[in-house]
């Protein structure tokens, strides 16, 4: 039986990934879902995964066609589960539908199950199809992937930078490089994160909120806020950990005082103390205590001390620059990317699927690191 999907197939599923995006930012730590049912080439019943805890993309589907997903085709952007969590498995559910085709985007990338609602469909006879649109429902799911393979979130290095490389000027100004919408777009992406990490010098410059803010008044989610700082010298005044509405952290060293410490940890802020390397604090041992608190994903916003730390450290997934049409020059200026350097341009860390997208006058370069 042949595998290779035709152009309805990737239609159907191209919809039913729109479906999923819906549920991005709001479903970690499980992975975005959609689902789509398809009765004699019409959609009978939609459904996607909106939250954490609540109904799986295939069980709403499926209730929303009801008998009319008899001898129906299944549209789904991740293997049907076959675990028990906290909802039951959907393998079991699309079995008791009787739809007779499904076709997968990609199949569970957890261990422990992947492939095992596949093969189930399998063995009670009905036509599977995978990988439809795969590369674009991996990349949805980048961040459940890592998180669910190696137990480390997945990690976005986010700068908003002139054409020269600049992310302020020799004065510490910064305000605004990039226009309305690229700075929406950051907001979206501050939504899709679990979490925001900036240094201690970003703070003390800008002393950011670190909450979302869509535009159109669009409710978005506060992710939480983590404040690398070695002493903990940042005060418990700064926005970025006074508010509550969001859980909030700081990253320091053991060298940290004691009294700082208990400062934050009386105003409700997790203070993470982590050993120091020779390029400051160990950012691997960070985001392992991040993901043992449940952070599957980091926008990393800066300043450039830890962009280059991130970098150096080889912690970083996936860059998303925003460039703006403007030259600040200066040797003074700040440059978003500091330290070293590699010695020949060989070296150079070279991205991979780089992409290009115009917003407005500023351009989005988004690509991923070895």
């Amino acid at each position: 039986m042949s595998n290779t999907p035709s152009p309805v197939d990737l239609a159907f599923m191209e919809e039913a990934l729109d479906l999923a995006a819906k549920g991005k930012g709001w479903t970690s730590p499980n992975p975005c879902v959609g689902a789509l049912v398809v009765q004699a080439g019409r959609v009978v019943g939609r459904g996607y995964h909106p939250r954490a805890g609540s109904a799986h993309a295939e069980a709403t589907a499926l209730r929303r066609a009801g008998p009319r997903a008899e001898g129906a085709a299944l549209y789904v952007t991740l293997e049907p589960c076959s675990h028990f969590g906290r909802t039951p498995p959907c393998v079991d559910r699309v079995l008791e539908s009787g739809v007779s085709r499904v076709v997968v985007a990609m199949a569970d990338p957890n261990p422990r199950v992947r492939g095992r609602g596949l093969r189930k469909l399998r063995r009670a006879g009905r036509q599977v199809v995978t990988g439809v649109c795969r590369e674009r429902a991996q990349r949805l799911n980048e961040d459940f992937t890592k998180f669910i393979t190696t137990g480390r979130p997945f990690v976005t290095l986010k700068l908003a930078l002139s054409l020269d490389g600049k992310i302020a000027t020799r004065t510490g100004d910064s305000k605004w490089i990039t226009s309305p919408f690229a700075r929406a777009r950051a907001h979206q992406l501050r939504h899709e994160h679990d979490a925001i990490m900036v240094g201690r010098g970003t703070v003390a410059q800008d002393d950011p909120r670190l909450t979302t803010r869509l535009p159109g008044n669009r409710q978005g989610k506060h992710p939480a806020r983590v404040v690398v700082d070695a002493r903990a010298q940042t005060p418990v005044a700064a926005q970025a950990l006074a508010s509550a509405d969001a859980p909030r952290f700081l990253v320091c060293g053991s060298a940290a005082p004691a009294s700082r410490v208990c400062r934050l940890q009386r105003a409700g802020v997790q203070v993470l103390t982590v050993a120091t390397t020779a390029r400051g604090l160990d950012l691997h041992e960070a985001l392992a205590l991040l993901a043992q608190r449940g952070v599957t994903s980091v926008l990393i916003e800066g300043g450039s001390r830890l962009a280059t730390s991130a970098l150096e450290a080889g912690v970083v997934d996936k860059v998303a620059f925003f460039y703006a049409p403007k030259i600040i020059g200066g040797t003074e200026s700040l440059t978003a990317i500091g330290g070293e350097g590699v010695t020949v341009v060989a070296d150079a860390l070279q991205l991979r699927h780089a992409m290009v997208e115009r917003l407005g006058t500023d351009f989005l370069v988004v690509g991923y690191l070895p």
